[in-house]
């Protein structure tokens, strides 16, 4: 039922008002088959409320408009079981867009316990709970779906910075990256049990293959690898699901396949990695092997629909749905990626057009 829902508000959502429903984003551009179609922005609550064309219509006849975005800077971003989170490291705070219910809810403001002070990466696992990484906390917060905390994982005695979680898909390990600092030789994967017990660490500081220089960013695939954005040698390298190095892939440089700004790290359920750029003001997306496929973002720097000036954290859903924030435009970009039918039709009616 939750998917179903998911699906219907993702595709269906009112706060897209670049977009038309004639006129839709596609990436890449023509004469390419499209892969991804742009079908919402998340700014608000207002965002993920389902609004008939009556509705949109009375609001356009009364000059009605939609409220601002609450994010002051948006960073981090994970998405699954029909909920959106978004931390906010200035608001210090996240949001819990919850799509069945079509409410936003805030998360780590206010309580004794689960007080957020500099929120970077999340994650949702299997059971809908929340992880948070927090960097000045130095620890991993966990929240129930509804902003309430469950517990806490490390502290400072474990961890120096930490700055992103991933969960294990059967949910019996936490991943946490600890990017240390720049005169701090622990740059690595600390990895825990469920229930916040260290089990072991991966990764030291240098630029050897399983070793870090800054890491910012770790996922898990369905399979259990991991992987990790180890963003100061400007590469992604894979691992084992108990930290033994696999392969590796990227360099510093302007061209395709490059990174020159990486911040996000995301992995689909087909095994193609996302990684977001911010000087290139993109996505490059790659297939497991580490060759790039296409990359996804706009040219200008307009607030816009699919335009992008700041990327950072990005996400990918249980449905393919990829999850971008914007940290300048303040607001998360959801693009879909299309079927084969889907793509098929769509260069079938391009063809027909000319």
């Amino acid at each position: 039922m939750v998917l179903l829902v998911l699906l219907v508000l993702l595709g269906g959502c009112a706060a897209v008002p670049q977009q038309s429903d004639d006129q839709p984003i596609y990436w890449p551009n023509p004469p390419a088959a499209p892969r991804f179609v742009h079908v919402a922005t998340l700014v608000s609550g207002e965002s993920i409320r389902r609004e008939n064309a009556e509705g949109r219509l009375l609001k356009a006849l009364r000059g009605v408009k939609n409220k601002g975005s609450v994010f002051a800077k948006p960073f981090g971003v994970a998405a699954k079981n029909g909920l959106v989170v978004v931390t906010d490291t200035v608001l210090r705070q996240g949001f819990i867009f919850n799509l069945q219910r079509q409410k936003l809810y805030p998360l780590g403001r206010v309580g004794k316990k689960g007080v957020l002070i500099k929120p970077l990466g999340v994650t949702i696992g299997a059971n809908s709970q929340i992880y948070i990484a927090d960097a000045s906390a130095r620890k991993v917060i966990v929240y129930d779906a509804f902003g309430m905390h469950l517990s806490d994982i490390g502290d400072f005695r474990d961890l120096d910075r930490p700055v992103d979680v991933a969960v294990s898909p059967d949910g019996k390990q936490v991943y946490v990256v600890d990017a240390g600092g720049i005169d701090s030789r622990r740059h690595r994967v600390v990895v825990y049990s469920s229930v916040g017990v260290k089990l072991f660490e991966f990764g030291w500081r240098g630029n050897g293959t399983g070793e870090f220089n800054l890491p910012t960013q770790v996922e898990v695939a369905s399979d259990g690898t991991v992987y990790v954005l180890d963003a100061g040698n400007f590469r992604v390298q894979v691992f084992s699901a108990d930290g033994q190095f696999q392969r590796a892939w990227g360099r510093v440089g302007r061209g395709f396949g490059d990174f020159a700004r990486p911040r996000g790290l995301a992995v689909g359920g087909d095994g193609n990695v996302y990684v977001s750029d911010a000087a290139f003001r993109n996505v490059q997306v790659f297939n497991p092997k580490g060759e790039l496929l296409l990359a996804i973002g706009g040219k200008r720097l307009l607030d816009r629909a699919g335009e992008l000036a700041m990327p950072a954290d990005i996400a990918v859903d249980e449905l393919q749905h990829l999850y971008i924030v914007d940290q300048v435009f303040k607001k998360v970009e959801v693009l879909r990626q299309l079927s084969e039918q889907e793509m098929d039709a769509i260069v079938a009616r391009r063809q027909d057009a000319q």
